[in-house]
C-alpha cells in the first residue's frame, strides 16, 4: 500500500540527497542517461540498432518476424522521443532539459528516414500481401505500419517526397516554437492598490510597488511619495483563472481576460506558417486541406462527417446555453443593481461561481479539507484495488533515477499477475516545468516472448500547489483532472498488447479521451468518494450531503460548457480546413465562429486561440474530447453507474477496453464493451451517439 503521503515526502527527499546505499542509474532508470549529455549517445545508440535492424529485415522472408522486428525499430526510437519529451517539460536542470530538446530533434530527423525507407516499406507490403501475419493483431500492425510509411509520403515521386519531409521537420519546428511561447511569454497585468485583489488569493501573485505623489500640490517635492504595494498578476492560465473567478473589481477582470487573451502575440505568426505548412503538406499528399488528410483514418473518416456532428450538437445545445446565459446576466443585474449591465467574458467564472456559491452550500475550503493530495493519492490505490485487485506500491529509485525531491515512483502490481507496470508521479507546480496536467508515455509495453513481457513505464505530472507540500489540498476540480489523467495512465498500465505500437494510449484519436473522461465520473460520485475523502482531523468520510451539493453545483451550467467544448473544436476543425484565400486571418476567423457558436460575446483584439496548445497536439483532432465524452457518459451510464467500484465493473473495464489499447478496431471495441447502440454511421463515418450526452446535460 501507499504510505502516507509526508512520510513519502520525507522518504523521497531523503533518498534524493543521500544516494550512498543505492543502485546507480540513469534518468528514468536508463543507464545512459546518467548525465545531461547522455542524451546525445542514447540518440546515437537508437539510430545504431534502428540501422542494424532495417539490415536484418531486409534479410528477412515475408513473416510475422518482419513486424515484430518492426516493432522493435518503433520502441527504440520511441523510448528516446518520450524520455526527451518528459525531460524537455519537466527538468529543472536546463542542461537536461536543453540536451533532451535536441535529442527531440534528432531522432525527429532519423525517424523522418525511417518512415521514407523503402526497404522498410517494401518488406510491410510484401508481408501483407502474402498472407504471411496469421494473427488479426498482427495483421493489423502491419496495416497500420503500412499506412504510416503512405502518411509520410513514401508512394511519391522524390520531389514531392523530399518536399514533404521539408514540411513534417518545419511543422515540428513551429509546433515546439508555439509551444514555448505559451510557455515562456504569458504577459502579466499590475494591479494597483493591491487591496484590489482578494486578501487570500494575493499569494498566488507576485508583490511588486511603486512611489506615489502624496497629492498634487506637493508632487513638486520628490520626499514627498509613499510607496504603493500592488500585485503583478502573470498571465498563465492557471492564475487567469484563478482572478477571473475570485476578483471583485469588474475592471481588474477585464484587464486580465484581455491581456491573458492577446499573449503571446508572436504566435499569430507561429500559427499562420503552421495552418500554411499543415495545409501545403495535406495537399501534396492528395487532400484537400490538413483536417481531411488528419481525420481519414479515424472512424469519423472525413471533415464533412465531424463538422455535420458538431454543427448538430452546436444546434442541440444553443437553446439552454442562451436561458443559461440569460440567467447569468439577470444575476449580474441584481447583483449590480443594474438593469442595463451587460455580461461579459470576464464576468463567466466569477458569476458563474457567486451563484452556484449562493443556490448551493459548497465552501471551498470545507470541500478542500477533504481532499488532502495524501488522500487524493490513496483514491488512486483504492480504484485499482477495487475494481482490479490490484495495488499501489512505492518502490525505490536508483541514483539518477528522480529528477526531482518530490518525484515518486510505484508499481502496480497484482497479487496473481505480478507487476504490471511503473508510474512516476510529479505533482506539484515549480518554475519551468510544463504548466498543465498531463500523462506521458516512457516505455510502452510489448510481448517478449511467451513469458516475458515488457512492463509499461509512464508518468502522471501535474501542477498542484507546492507552498505546503504533500500537505497541499486540492479543490474538487483538481481531483477530476487527477482522476482524468489517471485514466489515461490506467490505459497504459493495463493493455496487453503483443506490440508496443498498440501499447495503451496509443489508439484511435476518436477514442484516446475515453478512459480519461470515464474516470472523471468516479471524481463526482459519493460511494467513490467516501472511501478516501476524510476529514484531516476526524477521519470522518466526506459527507454525502455535501457531494450532493457539488454535483448540483456542477449541473447548474452543463449547456454553457458543452457549448465552449462544440466550438473549440469547430474553430480547430475550421482552422486546418480547406480556405479559399490566403493567408488565413485566423483572429477574425475565431472571431466569427464564436459569436456564431457560443451565446457570448467576442472581445476585439483578443486572440485566445493563440494559446491553445491543442492546436498543436490535436490538429484537427479536438472533436474527439467531444466522442470519448459521449462514449464515456455512454458506458458510465451503461456499465459502471449501478455499481462503480464492483470486480465486475473492473474486469469489464480491463478485459473489454483497456487491455486492447489499440489493437482492436475501435468500433468492434465500443459495441463488444457497450453494445451496437453506442455508434451510428453518418454519411460514410461513425458519430457517436448523444443520448447519453443529452440525458447528463438535461438537453
Amino acid at each position: 500500500m501507499l504510505r502516507a503521503a509526508a512520510a513519502a515526502r520525507r522518504a523521497a527527499v531523503a533518498a534524493f540527497s543521500a544516494s550512498a546505499g543505492r543502485p546507480e542509474t540513469g534518468l528514468y532508470g536508463f543507464e545512459v542517461l546518467r548525465t545531461a549529455k547522455g542524451f546525445r549517445r542514447f540518440v546515437d545508440e537508437a539510430i545504431q540498432r534502428s540501422d542494424e535492424l532495417v539490415a536484418h529485415i531486409a534479410q528477412l522472408p515475408p513473416a510475422a518476424e518482419i513486424v515484430r522486428t518492426m516493432d522493435e525499430i518503433s520502441n527504440t526510437v520511441c523510448s528516446v522521443i518520450d524520455s526527451a519529451e518528459l525531460c524537455r517539460n519537466t527538468h529543472p536542470d536546463r542542461e537536461f532539459a536543453e540536451e533532451a530538446d535536441k535529442a527531440s530533434m534528432r531522432i525527429y530527423e532519423h525517424l523522418q528516414y525511417l518512415n521514407t525507407n523503402t526497404t522498410l516499406y517494401n518488406a510491410i507490403v510484401k508481408a501483407e500481401s502474402e498472407g504471411a501475419l496469421l494473427s488479426e493483431e498482427s495483421r493489423k500492425a502491419a496495416n497500420n505500419l503500412r499506412a504510416d510509411f503512405e502518411k509520410g509520403g513514401i508512394h511519391l515521386p522524390k520531389d514531392k517526397l523530399e518536399r514533404v519531409n521539408q514540411l513534417n521537420l518545419a511543422i515540428a519546428h513551429l509546433g515546439r516554437k508555439f509551444n514555448e511561447n505559451v510557455m515562456n511569454k504569458p504577459g502579466f497585468v499590475d494591479i494597483y492598490p493591491a487591496s484590489r485583489i482578494p486578501r487570500n488569493i494575493q499569494y498566488s501573485f507576485k508583490p511588486i510597488s511603486r512611489f506615489k505623489p502624496r497629492g498634487v500640490e506637493e508632487q513638486s517635492n520628490a520626499m514627498n511619495t509613499t510607496r504603493q504595494k500592488g500585485v503583478r498578476i502573470v498571465t498563465d492560465s492557471g492564475s487567469v483563472s484563478s482572478a477571473l473567478r475570485w476578483v471583485k473589481d469588474e475592471e481588474v477582470r477585464r484587464q486580465v481576460y484581455v491581456v491573458g487573451n492577446s499573449e503571446p502575440r508572436e504566435n499569430i505568426g507561429v500559427l499562420d506558417e503552421l495552418i500554411d505548412a499543415r495545409d501545403e503538406f495535406a495537399k501534396t499528399m492528395g487532400c484537400r486541406s490538413y483536417a481531411e488528410f488528419a481525420i481519414r483514418p479515424n472512424m469519423a473518416a472525413s471533415v464533412d462527417v465531424v463538422m455535420s456532428f458538431l454543427n448538430d450538437l452546436s444546434d442541440t445545445v444553443r437553446h439552454k446555453a442562451d436561458e443559461e446565459f440569460n440567467t447569468i446576466k439577470d444575476f449580474k443585474r441584481r447583483v449590480c443593481n443594474d438593469k442595463s449591465a451587460d455580461l461579459e467574458p470576464w464576468d463567466e467564472d466569477y458569476f458563474i461561481g457567486m451563484m452556484k456559491s449562493s443556490a448551493h452550500t459548497v465552501d471551498p475550503s470545507v470541500v478542500a479539507s477533504y481532499f488532502p493530495l495524501s488522500q487524493c493519492i490513496k483514491g488512486l490505490n483504492v480504484l485499482v484495488e477495487s475494481l482490479f485487485g490490484a495495488t499501489f506500491h512505492e518502490v525505490p529509485m536508483g541514483d539518477g533515477e528522480s529528477w526531482h525531491p518530490n518525484v515518486i515512483k510505484l508499481s502496480l502490481h497484482h497479487p496473481d499477475e505480478g507487476d504490471l507496470g511503473f508510474m512516476y508521479l510529479d505533482l506539484y507546480s515549480r518554475k519551468g516545468k510544463y504548466p498543465g496536467c498531463a500523462h506521458f508515455a516512457i516505455r510502452g509495453g510489448r510481448r517478449l516472448s511467451d513469458t516475458n513481457y515488457q512492463l509499461p513505464i509512464i508518468a502522471l505530472v501535474c501542477n498542484f500547489s507546492s507552498s505546503r507540500g504533500l500537505t497541499a489540498r486540492l479543490n474538487h476540480c483538481d481531483v477530476e483532472t487527477l482522476f482524468h489523467e489517471f485514466g489515461h495512465a490506467l490505459h497504459s498500465l493495463l493493455s496487453r498488447t503483443e506490440y508496443q505500437h498498440f501499447s495503451g494510449t496509443r489508439v484511435a484519436l476518436d477514442v484516446a479521451e475515453t478512459p480519461s473522461n470515464l474516470f472523471e465520473f468516479y471524481a463526482w460520485d459519493y460511494r467513490v468518494l467516501r472511501t478516501f475523502a476524510l476529514d484531516e482531523t476526524t477521519g470522518d468520510p466526506i459527507p454525502e450531503k455535501l457531494v450532493k451539493a457539488l454535483n448540483a453545483s456542477r449541473n447548474m451550467f452543463p449547456a454553457t460548457d458543452l457549448q465552449r467544448q462544440v466550438f473549440y473544436s469547430i474553430m480547430d476543425l475550421t482552422l486546418f480546413g480547406e480556405h479559399t484565400s490566403k493567408p488565413v486571418d485566423t483572429i477574425s476567423a475565431v472571431a466569427d465562429l464564436k459569436r456564431k457558436h457560443t451565446s457570448w460575446n467576442y472581445v476585439e483584439g483578443t486572440h485566445w486561440h493563440t494559446r491553445f496548445s491543442h492546436l498543436i497536439n490535436y490538429g484537427a483532432g479536438y472533436y474527439s474530447y467531444l466522442y470519448a465524452r459521449c462514449f464515456a457518459t455512454t458506458i458510465w451510464q451503461e456499465v459502471c453507474q449501478g455499481d462503480p467500484l464492483s470486480r465486475n465493473t473492473g474486469s469489464a473495464i480491463r478485459d473489454k477496453f483497456l487491455r486492447h489499447g489499440g489493437a482492436k478496431d475501435p468500433s468492434a471495441l465500443l459495441k463488444d464493451f457497450v453494445g451496437d447502440s453506442v455508434i451510428k454511421n453518418s454519411g460514410g463515418g461513425i458519430i457517436p451517439d448523444i443520448s447519453s450526452l443529452c440525458k447528463e446535460v438535461g438537453l
